[in-house]
């Protein structure tokens, strides 16, 4: 790429706008993508926060250009069938970024992000693109508060559960609910949201504690006009995506992921991502890297804290640093400072392990290993992901209660008919069957609201929200819509998930499966036209990250 333009800055002042204009055109130009809208608090900051970022970039003698593209609400969708274009929606985002940087000819891009789509679709069109290119996070929301209770978005599917199993009144649940949300922001555990932008810092594609600033924070401002010096060195030294993000920087992202209990939707995310920048990446090396990354966070949803509670004792960098410290990140990895990994943690603060219950210490992790686990089995041919941070125990045994789309679970719990010692199948429900995908966040919560958290499991084709907790397995390859085994489990099979061993059975003989595939019929598409019916046709599995741009 040339950087003639850039050589060529504005050196002094220009009154006249002929001359101006003629000599902004010999400037470095710079994309500026929002996924900003009003509809949805993660985003509803973001238009905002690109004005100082142009600010920033016209400081430091470029032309900052801003432009938008789209956003959907995990929040506001999950639960209904507005949650099928979540996704889809992370492939359009990377889509539409590809396609205004390079048919504009900009010479970088700065993404401003906020909900849990934006930032891997973000990522993944720096990847195609490989010109200069930095991240900023939104920020996380704030927590809600009623009657002396710290609230988030998890507060209000959970307590639908409550109210199912008549722990609520009817006062309280309104009040939980019209409190959760209090600003603008992305949701405040580390859910999908924070663990992708956590672990996009430790990727090196975003500044230091971008991912720790929450939505209101004094210091998101400052790190939107911090932004034009840093883009100014990445132009002068032409370090762009492809020189970031290696194998080892991936390792270091999905280990910081990890080590805070971050989103099965990392998995998801991170095989995309590996994919748009040609570094190979596997369900099992991801699995190799949960086995020796323990979990040391307790932070929602499975623990007490929320991501505005880490900013106080030094933010993601301090985790970063303690674990390089500790000889789990690869320090040499360049970042978007111009700076390797080690360099930029070097000032970083220390954690203090006795003045906070956040962050603990390797010897006395949570779990010894990674939460995050790759299963296989007669169910899972080609992998599943399970999110078990122990507290669920290690291994469930139950009977199958089916269903074919998780309204049916809503009404099922409603009528007292969810049992302990089920487990839960929703299936048709992955990328093609559902299609899109959907989270499955309000039944998960339903059922840790209505107290069978720990006596119930839940496995599906779909994948889970970040903020779903309790002994759930996602992602199951193949789906049922390509005729997975899951599309032959019937009620009352018997079911082990076994996250100790890594399996997933179903304890079915062979000859019966055999026979039950011959009644199968593959379901016709949902949609035959529009962008979902564009999204079957073009999907891989879950497995393969569910990317859509390699045929």
């Amino acid at each position: 790429m040339s950087l003639n333009k850039f050589s060529r800055t504005l050196t002094q002042e220009v009154t006249n706008p002929a001359a101006k204009a003629m000599l902004d055109m010999q400037k470095a130009q710079i994309g500026i993508a929002s996924t900003g809208y009003e509809g949805n608090p993660c985003n509803m900051h973001l238009n905002g926060l690109s004005v100082h970022v142009k600010k920033g970039i016209q400081e430091n003698g470029m032309v900052g250009l801003i432009f938008n593209t789209i956003g959907v609400s995990d929040g506001m969708t999950n639960g209904n069938d507005g949650m099928r274009y979540s996704l889809p929606s992370r492939d359009l985002i990377a889509d539409s970024i590809e396609s205004v940087v390079l048919a504009q000819w900009y010479d970088g891009v700065i993404t401003v992000v906020g909900c849990d789509k934006n930032m891997p679709g973000a990522i993944m069109a720096m990847g195609r693109i490989n010109r200069p290119g930095i991240m900023v996070y939104g920020g996380t929301i704030r927590s809600g508060s009623y009657k002396g209770q710290k609230l988030d978005i998890i507060s209000a599917f959970e307590a639908l559960g409550k109210k199912f199993a008549g722990n609520i009144s009817d006062e309280d649940y309104e009040g939980v609910i019209q409190n959760s949300i209090p600003g603008p922001g992305a949701c405040g555990g580390m859910y999908t949201a924070n663990t992708m932008a956590s672990s996009i810092e430790a990727l090196g594609l975003s500044l230091p504690n971008s991912s720790s600033y929450p939505a209101t924070h004094e210091g998101k401002q400052a790190e939107c006009i911090a932004i034009g010096a840093a883009m100014k060195a990445l132009l002068e030294k032409n370090l762009c995506p492809r020189d970031i993000v290696t194998r080892e920087a991936l390792e270091n992202a999905l280990t910081v992921a990890i080590a805070l209990g971050g989103s099965t939707n990392a998995v998801l995310h991170y095989l995309a991502i590996a994919r748009a920048f040609d570094v190979p990446l596997t369900l099992d090396d991801i699995q190799a890297i949960s086995d020796r990354t323990p979990l040391i966070a307790d932070l929602k949803p499975s623990g007490k804290y929320y991501m505005e509670d880490l900013l106080g004792i030094g933010g993601v960098p301090a985790v970063m640093k303690y674990l390089l410290q500790e000889g789990k990140l690869h320090g040499n990895c360049l970042t978007v400072t111009g700076k390797t990994v080690a360099e930029n943690l070097a000032e970083a603060p220390d954690l203090e392990f006795d003045n906070q219950k956040i962050i603990f210490p390797l010897e006395k992790a949570i779990k010894k290993t990674g939460h995050l686990q790759v299963l296989y089995g007669n169910l899972a041919p080609n992998g599943s992901v399970a999110k078990i941070t122990g507290k669920e125990g290690e291994r469930f045994e139950g009977t199958a209660f089916v269903c074919e789309h998780e309204s049916e679970i809503i009404t099922a719990l409603s009528k007292g008919e969810i049992k302990a010692g089920h487990i839960i199948v929703i299936r048709n429900a992955g990328p093609k069957g559902g299609p899109g995908m959907s989270e499955m966040l309000k039944p998960t919560s339903a059922v840790m609201g209505a107290g069978l958290g720990d006596k119930v499991a839940l496995i599906t084709d779909g994948r889970f929200s970040g903020g779903t907790h309790g002994f759930v397995v996602g992602h199951i390859t193949p789906e049922a819509f390509e005729g997975g085994p899951i599309a032959l489990v019937k009620h009352g099979d018997l079911i082990t998930i076994d996250a100790a061993g890594n399996q997933l059975t179903l304890h079915v003989s062979n000859e019966e499966l055999a026979e039950r595939r011959k009644s199968w019929v593959k379901p016709a598409p949902r949609f035959t036209k529009g962008v979902l019916a564009k999204y079957i046709r073009n999907v891989k599995s879950a497995s393969e990250g569910c990317v859509t741009d390699e045929g």
